[in-house]
């Protein structure tokens, strides 16, 4: 005997094969006794539906796809876990893509617009072009964007800004006036916006207090602890050092903590140093930083591209999710 088709479990019920189709994709459309009787069939003929077949009748693939740059990084790992937790009770499955250059964002934009191979888009990071949001919107594509800005999408976000404002003032308040800021290159060909927008915090907090903006005092290149190290000891060696050095990433500060103690530098006595992000090292080393909440964004965002998905709304919804500053022992006043 073959498989059991959707045509017997329709014979067994006493229905048509289109009233089971409806049945198995939930359509409202079906009378509760009728779709009793159904399921009653299925079960007795133990049915499994073909996942294509199913995915060609229902429209849908019961897939996300997840688009995020340097999956190696640990915000961006931290992130991920918390997409994973989202959908692992759902009937939803992951499709990860990667993109690092304008190139692979184009041509993985491009094949969202024009392909359906998933139900729903999550965007970590990436900035849009106006183009692309244009074209996903007329396209009616479910987005969600996590840690990128655009009023007419859905989002989930922190406030980068105040987040180097927060270390900025915290060494502020600590009596430090030197303080340096190192960050990842800024005029990135993907245009990210979070390092720019710590940098303005940074020079608001120092402008608020009065203290001079020194543009030695602020140092870019790419992402890393050896190039953190590199740009820490360029700063310890000025005429004028800094006293405190804010990293725009905590594996940057890991950096800044290893060239200190190349130069026979202790933290926090002689150098204070801040990161940002909180990831699981941070602690480990007992570093002061600015924790935002890296797992909840991605956990948060795949939540409510979900709910989009199943109960479909007319608003854009922005969760703005908030920061915290972690007080451990790298940071102290100045001798």
């Amino acid at each position: 005997m073959g498989p059991v088709t959707i045509r017997d479990v329709a014979k067994r019920a006493n229905v048509g094969v289109g009233t089971v189709s409806r049945v198995l994709n939930n359509s409202p459309a079906v009378r509760e006794e009728t779709r009793e009787r159904v399921l009653v069939a299925i079960k007795e003929l133990n049915y499994s539906p073909n996942p294509i077949a199913q995915q060609l009748s229902s429209g849908r693939t019961h897939a996300i796809a997840v688009t995020l740059p340097f999956l190696t990084y640990p915000s961006f790992v931290e992130r991920l876990r918390g997409v994973q937790n989202a959908i692992a009770n759902s009937s939803y499955q992951l499709i990860l893509y990667s993109a690092e250059t304008p190139d692979h964002r184009d041509r993985h934009f491009e094949d969202l617009i024009r392909y359906t191979r998933s139900d729903g888009v999550l965007i970590i990071s990436i900035p849009l072009t106006e183009e692309h949001s244009q074209r996903f919107i007329e396209r009616g594509i479910p987005i969600v964007l996590v840690d990128i800005q655009h009023p007419n999408m859905n989002r989930v976000n922190v406030d980068d800004c105040h987040g180097g404002y927060m270390a900025t003032k915290h060494l502020i308040e600590l009596g430090h006036h030197k303080i340096a800021f190192i960050s990842d290159i800024l005029d990135t060909k993907l245009k990210f916006v979070a390092m720019k927008n710590r940098l303005e915090g940074y020079q608001k907090a120092l402008k608020e207090a009065g203290i001079p903006i020194r543009p030695e005092y602020h140092l870019e290149d790419k992402h890393g602890r050896i190039e953190a190290r590199g740009m820490t000891r360029k700063l310890l060696d000025l005429d004028d050092p800094p006293t405190a050095i804010f990293a725009g990433s905590d594996t940057q500060a890991i950096g800044v903590l290893d060239a200190a103690q190349d130069c026979g530098i202790k933290v926090p006595d002689q150098l204070s140093v801040i990161g940002y992000d909180n990831i699981r090292d941070a602690e480990y080393l007992n570093l002061t930083t600015i924790a935002q909440p890296l797992f909840e964004s991605g956990y948060e965002g795949a939540r409510l591209l979900i709910s989009i998905l199943e109960n479909p709304q007319p608003n854009v919804q922005e969760i703005k999710m908030s920061l915290q500053l972690i007080d451990r022992g790298t940071t102290a006043p100045p001798q």
